[in-house]
This record gives C-alpha cells, sequence and structure tokens, in this order.
C-alpha cells in the first residue's frame, strides 16, 4: 500500500534527513563558546608570563614608536598571576569602552534598519524584474546585488536568501552548487571585502574609521568580478557537459529538476518599490556619505567617535520613523541591537584584559621581537602578506571577525610597529585575511547552514570554493604587496 505526501510534506521530510545525516557526520568535537576561548587565552598569557622571557623594545622618545631593532631582554621575570588576571578585567571594559560602545551603537543602528524590511523589499523587487532576463544577464546582476547586500548590510542573517538561489537554479536548471554560488558566495564575498566591515579593526588600531574606504570600494568590486568569472565558467561549463557538476554524483539531473507554482510564487513575489523603502536606503547610504566626506573636506579627525555615535542614533531613529515603526519600538528594537552586540563588546573588553597582560608581564615585546625578528631584513612588503596568510589560517578556527580582531590586534598593533608598516596597511592584511576563508570554513554557521539549505555536502561545496579562495588570497597578496611596495597612501 503506497503513501502519499504533498509537496510541502516531502521537501520537510526531504529538510529533516539532510539534518539527521549532518548530525551523524559530526564528530563528537565541538569547539567550547567563545567565552570560555577567551577566559582560556587569559589565563593561557597568565601562565606565559612566567615561562618567556620579559623583554622591551627601545621607543623614539621624539615620536612614541617602537624601534624594531632594540630589543633588549629585561634579564628577569614579571609575572602576572591568575588574581591579578581578574582583577584585569574592568580595566580592560573601562580602556576599551569608546570602542565598544561605538560597536554596540553601531550595531543597533543595523539591527533597526534590516528591522524595517527595506533590504529585503529591495532584494525582493530587483529579483523579480529580473525573473524574465537573458540566464547570464540574470546570474551578473543576482551576483552583484549579492556582493552590495553582503557588502553594506551582511549577517548571517543573509542564509535567509539561499531558497531565492534554490529557486533560480531550478529555473534555470542549474545545480545547487549555483543557487550557493549567486546567494552566499557572493554576500561572504562582499562580507569580507566591503568599505564598511573592518569599523572594529580600524577603531582597535587607531586608525580614521572609513579613512580607506574608497581603496576597499575599488577592491569589493574587483574581487566581485573576479568571483562573477568563477561563477559564470562554472555555469558554462555544466551547461555544456552537465556531467562536470560536482552534484552530478549526489543525483542531480537538469533533465529532472522542476519548480512548481508554489515554490515560484513563494520566492518571486510581485512587488513595488515603495517610497518609504526608497527613503529609509537613501538615509542608510547617506550616513557613510557624511561620514567618508567630512574627514576629507575638513580634514579634521577628531571628532569621529562622537560623530559615528550621533550619526548612528540619528539614522536609527529617521529610518525606524520612515518604516512607520512607534517611538515604543524605535526604542525596543535598539535596545535589542544593543543587547546584540552586548557580548561582543564584552569580548573587546576581555581582548584589552590580555594586551594588559602581556604588556604589565613585559612579554608582549618579546612574543613581537620573535615573530618580527625573521622579516626585518626582509620588505614590508612580505611581512604584509605573510600577516594576510596567517589570519586567513586563523579564520577557519575563529570565523567571528569581531572575535579575531579582538584577540589578533594586541599583536598585529606592535608588529606592524616594529615592522615600520602603516596601520591601515594591517588593517587591509585583517581584512583580506579574515574575509575569503569564510567561504570554507566548517566552523561558520553561514556557510555550513547554507550548504544544508541548497541541499550541497559540505565536502562538495567546499571542492568547489577552494580553488576559488585560494585565488582570492593569491590575489590579494599580490595586491598587499604591491601597495606596501608602492607606498599606498590611504583614500
Amino acid at each position: 500500500m503506497g503513501c502519499f505526501f504533498t509537496p510541502s510534506q516531502e521537501r520537510e521530510m526531504k529538510f529533516m534527513a539532510v539534518n539527521t545525516k549532518e548530525k551523524k557526520a559530526k564528530t563528537g568535537f565541538k569547539m567550547p563558546h567563545l567565552f570560555w576561548i577567551m577566559f582560556g587565552l587569559l589565563f593561557i598569557s597568565s601562565a606565559m608570563t612566567y615561562i618567556i622571557p620579559a623583554g622591551q623594545f627601545g621607543v623614539n622618545p621624539e615620536t612614541g614608536k617602537i624601534m624594531g631593532d632594540s630589543f633588549q631582554y629585561l634579564g628577569h621575570q614579571t609575572p602576572v598571576s591568575p588574581v591579578k588576571v581578574m582583577l584585569l578585567i574592568i580595566d580592560g571594559m573601562v580602556n576599551s569602552s569608546l570602542v565598544g560602545y561605538s560597536v554596540m551603537i553601531s550595531g543597533a543602528m543595523v539591527a533597526i534598519v534590516m528591522g524595517t524590511g527595506a533590504f529585503d523589499e529591495f532584494m525582493n523587487w530587483a529579483i523579480y524584474k529580473l525573473k524574465d532576463s537573458n540566464e547570464n544577464i540574470i546570474v551578473i546582476v543576482m551576483f552583484a546585488l549579492m556582493v552590495y547586500l553582503g557588502a553594506f548590510g551582511g549577517s548571517d542573517a543573509l542564509i535567509a536568501i539561499v531558497p531565492i538561489g534554490v529557486m533560480f537554479a531550478k529555473k534555470l536548471k542549474l545545480d545547487p552548487i549555483c543557487a550557493i554560488g549567486v546567494s552566499t558566495f557572493a554576500t561572504l564575498l562582499g562580507f569580507g571585502t566591503g568599505p564598511t566591515k573592518q569599523t572594529t579593526a580600524q577603531l582597535l588600531m587607531g586608525v580614521q574609521i572609513y579613512g580607506t574606504f574608497f581603496t576597499m570600494f575599488i577592491s569589493m568590486n574587483f574581487f566581485m568580478i573576479v568571483g562573477m568569472i568563477f561563477l559564470l565558467a562554472y555555469v558554462k561549463k555544466i551547461r555544456k557537459d552537465p556531467t562536470k557538476s560536482l552534484m552530478w554524483s549526489e543525483g542531480w539531473r537538469p533533465d529532472t529538476v522542476t519548480v512548481s507554482a508554489e515554490e515560484e510564487a513563494a520566492a518571486l513575489k510581485e512587488v513595488q518599490l515603495s517610497g518609504r523603502t526608497i527613503a529609509i536606503l537613501l538615509v542608510y547610504v547617506a550616513q557613510y556619505c557624511i561620514m567618508v566626506g567630512y574627514p576629507l573636506i575638513t580634514g579634521d579627525t577628531s571628532l569621529t567617535f562622537k560623530m559615528m555615535a550621533a550619526i548612528s542614533v540619528s539614522v536609527s531613529v529617521i529610518c525606524g520613523l520612515i518604516g512607520g515603526f512607534s517611538f515604543d519600538k524605535i526604542g525596543n528594537e535598539f535596545g535589542k541591537g544593543l543587547a546584540g552586540m552586548a557580548f561582543v563588546a564584552f569580548v573587546i573588553g576581555l581582548a584589552n584584559v590580555m594586551s594588559l597582560v602581556l604588556t604589565q608581564g613585559n612579554i608582549l615585546h618579546t612574543i613581537v621581537h620573535f615573530m618580527t625578528s625573521p622579516l626585518m631584513d626582509l620588505p614590508r612588503s612580505v611581512a604584509s602578506v605573510g600577516m594576510t596568510v596567517i589570519i586567513s589560517v586563523l579564520n577557519l578556527l575563529i570565523p567571528s571577525a569581531s572575535s579575531k580582531v579582538a584577540i589578533l590586534v594586541p599583536i598585529l598593533q606592535p608588529v606592524s610597529e616594529a615592522l615600520g608598516m602603516m596601520p591601515e596597511l594591517a588593517v587591509q592584511a585583517f581584512q583580506y585575511g579574515d574575509g575569503f576563508s569564510n567561504m570554507l570554513s566548517p566552523m561558520l554557521g553561514w556557510t555550513a547552514g547554507s550548504c544544508v539549505t541548497a541541499g550541497v555536502p559540505f565536502p562538495k561545496w567546499a571542492k568547489w570554493v577552494m580553488p576559488k579562495v585560494i585565488v582570492f588570497l593569491l590575489l590579494s597578496c599580490v595586491i598587499m604587496f604591491g601597495l606596501t611596495e608602492f607606498g599606498w597612501v590611504p583614500f
């Protein structure tokens, strides 16, 4: 006797089966929560102050900069006990309060803008308008839209757009790899290279916020074109020979792909772009124009933090009102946004504690000396490339950008000073190292979840995307070498 299910029940059962398969495939190891990672690092840092010889670089009395060729050991240890580590927590929070509150306020603003649904409406409108276009035009425009969405509004919440990619892949009779390629691959590329995504690193490194906006914007568009070429080449290959698809062995066949009216209606709703959405997007973009334009026009960077907070709060209120929020809802949503970023601010504070431990234990300079001494006789351009590679490897283990920058900046900043490297270059190296390996990190829920949603086994996705990530990293290393070698002027 046969069993019959509705299409929705079949999809639900298939999703549950994929979930079950993923869970069974997992090993018993699970990364500990970042809370425990940070405190573990703090106590490891404490233990290191008992073991690593204390030492210091000389400091130029006129500029206050570290002199990389004048290191000496103190001849005795200056350990920081675990008890003192705990007592330093409040000092770390106070020292990083400016950065922490700036991150929280900015995060609350983004939460309100996203909550208005303006980004969703714009994307749905654009996708609906494209539905009957030429295949390559659809792929190109969709890819560009997703890159820009990731660059200016990116978060792991964008996993919600993967079903749209799935529907488009089915409609064009492309495989599920293309579904992730036109959605998550594109948004992660924008998220990793966008000009607004390294404010935390810039704040902690003490460089001008958005001071390299145009450089990063040009870089983002360059990598967008490269990524687009990769995806179009794959589409062309499986069009010519479907057996070349990585999903062929998983049972994908272009002739059997169908899109139900229900699926198409769910993913392709006719949307009229409202004046409200246009106004919200204009206000959202205008804030970056002000933040970038003001220091360029006036030459004054002293108000950076104050302007950032003032503009973020103003944009929150204006966009909330335009979006039809009541005053109470604006307050509630702003509070939720702050709460969502509070732990990030706490992590930044703990990272400052780690910096205090390493500094008071007089081992930070020793570590930096050990890391930089092999590079001191090499061009700075080589060191900048090395930074990019090291961070890209660490990113596989710590996919959270805010957490990683909090952990690494206490090391990166003195390293860049010891090498005589501009701090803006260190931030750029961090951005490249942080951005690309997200695409194949099994620790990142955004990537792993996209594979589950699209029905792509993670090893298949990793096989497809790894060569692209390697090319992106090689290109970024060439860019870093060029920027350092030819005297890049931040703009």
